[in-house]
């Protein structure tokens, strides 16, 4: 039996599936308007069902939540098991909202395959949440690798000109930085006397060396899911090739997959090895954030400018999980990596929604095709900018709260990384509003930006959302990093309890 009846985790991980295999079931083009129609409805619902996580999710706990536990594979001691924690909460209601926001995006633009590439983001948002949720070695394994399937074809086959290079690219990074992770796995199910319970690999009394080795194979795949430098090169070309919607789900969700397996695995599993090697994922993390910054400043394309963003923003969120004051981690610092991970979602995905409407009339994405936007999209021209200014970390939006919690933590740890993880609030508003001012404002460009027509009641709607959202968490952040406390509270001391 399960451990709690509930069932809105299954029901979470497994709606939008059915709802993405009912979709594959209308078949070709000729019904394209019945599969718009079911995943719009399946997408829908498998929000819903997650809200109950948002509701009924008790505050004052570390422990894990709604928990469900049935034996899989009895021979190797697989469980279904799958639990929520502050940690892992908040990620399961936004890729089902996000997923929402990419059918209804993709409701006009996409003309070929229609239930194929509705059905994909589907199943893809139930994978998702399955690695979120999942509380066996063996299943977060399984989702995890099963998620780069429905995005390598969603890149593949809806994706611009040099889909099938991107696509490549993506899949071999990926799957390649996982294969340690998975030798990783199967030596902590051995020394734990076969069982791949993630709560009992917390426990498990190991020595230094066996816990660096614990760290660097699982960093190979988190770091390349992130993505850290230097393993970061296939990022840009597969935002740049994706359709809009894939650059959406990329960027707003599947980046935080490999950030969450640092909270979840590396840090409680080897917190000795966390601490020892902390400098070197501080280091890589501000090169992230100050050189990625740099190069995103020379780009012409802004799909590329905003997939470097992407890379930076994601660097904060690193350096947040690894800054120790006398061998204890900082729960600001975390909380604030946290904070940064779920305002990302929301702002990296609405920037790639913009770009991607601009791209749905004109066909370009070089900043040198446009300028004086705002004279024919005025309303249009309101949401980029403000979005623009999310992404610079202007503060009363929710791109300020993250930084501004990693960067006070940093203060307390050194200033010189203070300082330099700050310099991402300076690079961020100068290729921020660099785009903005190249493309949004000015004289009209060309006749072809004079031709644009401004947003319609359905991509106003998208981008609405969006902007309330990144608006409450940033004048009301309270309820998010409530929802976090006590885990990350928990966190830090079971990693202080280790022995360095």
């Amino acid at each position: 039996m399960p451990s709690n009846p509930s069932a809105i985790l299954s029901l979470s991980i497994w709606v939008p599936i059915l709802a993405g295999l009912i979709v594959f079931a209308t078949g070709n083009d000729r019904n394209a308007k019945l599969a718009r129609i079911i995943a719009l409805v399946g997408s829908i619902a498998a929000f819903v069902v997650t809200l109950p996580l948002l509701t009924s999710f008790d505050l004052a706990t570390e422990k894990f939540q709604f928990v469900e536990k049935w034996l899989w594979i009895e021979r190797f001691n697989i469980h279904y098991h799958l639990g929520v924690d502050g940690i892992s909460m908040l990620f399961i209601p936004l890729t089902a909202f996000i997923t929402v926001l990419v059918v209804l995006a993709g409701w006009e633009v996409i003309e070929t395959r229609v239930a194929q590439y509705m059905g994909a983001f589907l199943m893809l948002s139930g994978l998702m949440i399955g690695v979120f949720a999942a509380l066996d070695g063996a299943l977060f394994y399984v989702f995890f690798e099963a998620t780069l399937i429905p995005m390598y074809v969603i890149i593949g086959v809806w994706g611009g000109p040099n889909r099938v290079y991107a696509a490549f690219k993506f899949f071999l990074y990926t799957l390649a930085g996982s294969l340690l992770t998975l030798v990783a796995i199967i030596y902590l199910y051995l020394k734990s006397g076969g069982s791949f319970d993630i709560t009992t690999w917390h426990a498990l009394p190991l020595g230094l060396p066996a816990q660096k080795l614990i760290f660097l194979a699982f960093l190979m795949a988190f770091a390349v899911k992130v993505p850290m430098w230097p393993v970061h090169t296939w990022l840009p070309d597969a935002h740049v090739e994706a359709p809009t919607g894939g650059s959406v789900v990329l960027a707003a969700i599947m980046l935080k997959l490999g950030a969450y397996g640092f909270l979840r695995f590396s840090l409680p599993i080897a917190p000795d090895a966390s601490k020892d090697l902390a400098f070197m994922m501080i280091a890589l993390s501000l090169i992230a954030v100050v050189y990625i910054g740099l190069v995103a400043l020379v780009q012409t394309d802004m799909k590329k400018l905003v997939a470097y963003s992407s890379i930076a923003h994601m660097g904060f969120v690193t350096l947040g999980f690894f800054m120790f004051q006398n061998g204890t981690l900082l729960p600001l610092a975390v909380e604030g990596a946290i904070v940064q991970m779920v305002s990302h979602g929301f702002i990296s995905g609405a920037m790639f929604l913009c770009i991607g409407v601009l791209y749905d009339r004109m066909h370009s994405r070089n900043i040198a095709d446009y300028g004086g936007v705002v004279n024919t999209m005025p309303k249009f021209a309101a949401f980029a900018v403000f979005f623009a200014m999310a992404n610079s970390g202007l503060p009363a939006t929710s791109g300020f709260v993250g930084e501004f919690m990693v960067i006070l933590a940093a203060v307390k740890y050194n200033f010189w990384v203070a300082f330099l993880a700050a310099t991402t609030l300076i690079f961020g508003a100068a290729y921020s509003l660099w785009m903005v001012k190249r493309v949004i404002f000015g004289e009209i460009g060309n006749d072809h930006v004079k031709a644009l027509t401004d947003i319609g009641k359905r991509e106003f709607s998208i981008l609405a959302l969006l902007a309330a959202a990144v608006l409450y968490m940033g004048v009301y952040p309270k309820p998010f990093t409530d929802v976090m406390h006590a885990s990350v509270s928990a966190l830090a001391k079971h990693v202080a309890k280790s022995k360095m």
